[in-house]
């Protein structure tokens, strides 16, 4: 067996609906009453006079017995197209079998097998069962009736063909044509009723995946504004927080330096409102860029982050190596960050007296580093935010962050930025 058949044949039809089982017993009761109305037909005719036939009310037993079943079939489809087959021959056994209205409910009885069964494998054996014993019993009948065809006369015969081998051999065909046709369209059926159901799956999966998918981008853009909010924040009013503590202690003592650090905390908020409000207005744009200032958060800028913590008291050595190359706007834009939440968490937690700041422009990478004299706890550890926004900037460029205390003593923060050379005009 295929592995294509073996999942066909795992694959189960639904029920039916409680719609669909009241619709079955409308058509069953519906049924059985045009059998029983054809039957009364039939005898005005004398199609079913013999001199031993039954009495009528034997006869609309068979009738009803015959289509009836009808009204169960999607819920017990192999029970009834059993049970129907068996009645139906005992009633041509009888001799009272009213043709042609019984014809089309086995007809149903056996589609529906087909179209409903639970187990497929089953079904098909039932099926071909019943048209088995439905060929053996056209043959047993015309065997049993051979001599009385032999014997009897066929006024208006044509003569082109034998006429008994043609009455034979038109029994047959007539008959593989009816039960071929609702064994093939029973398999359609089913086949049709699966192909439905894969779509109706796939289509639940689909959306499941999407809203996922809606799910992911939302964390995402949560993760990344508290990202952009966390680095313009933080080092601003880091520095702020220095400088306002240096103007308590030089108040008294040094009004010229408390209006030096005062002014440098008016600097300080007035750029923090400023990268706030430009980062919120590129929050607000469809795209997922900072928007066309956001290029004045680039890796130019970080001389104006040593500058800010020369103000807020430290020593600071900033020094540029290598080649400067033109860098893509993402990388120029994460090294930024990443230098200033290194400053801020020196500021912050280092009591450090001296901060050296190193941009290495390497082949085909940028590398940041950035080390200080300090002492204190940082805010990275491994679960600090400052920390974790700096790993996930580096992760998008598929780089490396080392962080961590120096054996001299001091901190470490050393990033590499991988990126490709930029052509003029590529970042507009």
């Amino acid at each position: 067996m295929t592995l294509g058949i073996g999942i066909v044949d795992e694959w189960r039809r639904p029920g039916p609906t409680a719609r669909q089982r009241r619709a079955d017993l409308w058509i069953g009761f519906g049924v059985a009453a045009v059998a029983v109305l054809n039957l009364y037909l039939s005898r005005s005719v004398g199609v079913l006079h013999s001199e031993d036939a039954p009495m009528i009310a034997e006869q609309i037993a068979w009738s009803i017995a015959t289509t009836l079943p009808l009204a169960w079939r999607r819920r017990w489809p192999d029970a009834v197209a059993v049970i129907m087959s068996v009645i139906y021959i005992g009633g041509q056994f009888r001799g009272v079998q009213e043709q042609q209205v019984a014809a089309y409910a086995l007809y149903a009885a056996i589609y529906t097998l087909g179209a409903w069964g639970p187990v497929r494998r089953r079904a098909r054996t039932l099926r071909l069962l019943i048209i088995a014993t439905m060929f053996t019993w056209l043959t047993v009948a015309l065997a049993n009736a051979w001599d009385e065809i032999v014997g009897g006369s066929f006024d208006g015969a044509s003569g082109e063909l034998p006429v008994l081998w043609s009455l034979v051999f038109n029994r047959y065909i007539v008959n593989a044509i009816f039960f071929g046709s609702v064994y093939l369209v029973g398999d359609y059926a089913w086949q049709a009723a699966r192909r439905l159901d894969t779509v109706q799956s796939q289509a639940a999966e689909l959306r499941a995946a999407q809203a996922a998918a809606a799910e992911r981008a939302v964390v995402d853009e949560r993760v990344r504004i508290a990202r952009e909010l966390h680095d313009v924040v933080a080092h601003h009013v880091s520095v702020m927080g220095i400088q306002a503590s240096a103007c308590r202690r030089a108040l008294d003592k040094d009004p010229a330096r408390a209006r030096t650090a005062l002014t440098a905390i008016e600097e300080g908020a007035r750029t923090a409102v400023d990268e706030l409000r430009r980062m919120l207005g590129a929050l607000r744009s469809t795209g997922r860029d900072l928007g066309p200032d956001a290029a004045a958060a680039g890796v130019d800028r970080i001389p104006e982050i040593a500058a800010s913590a020369r103000e807020a008291g430290l020593t600071v050595h900033f020094a540029v190596y290598g080649d400067e190359v033109p860098l893509p706007d993402s990388v120029s834009q994460n090294a930024y960050r990443i230098v200033q939440e290194a400053v801020t968490n020196t500021l912050k937690h280092a009591h450090a007296t001296t901060l050296d700041i190193r941009v290495r422009y390497l082949s085909g990478s940028l590398e940041l580093d950035v080390t200080d004299d300090g002492y204190g706890n940082r805010s990275g550890g491994p679960g600090g935010m400052g920390i974790i926004g700096m790993r996930e900037r580096v992760a998008v460029h598929d780089g490396e962050l080392e962080v961590g205390p120096r054996s001299g003593g001091g901190y470490r923060v050393r990033a590499r930025l991988p990126h490709h050379l930029v052509m003029a005009g590529e970042n507009e």
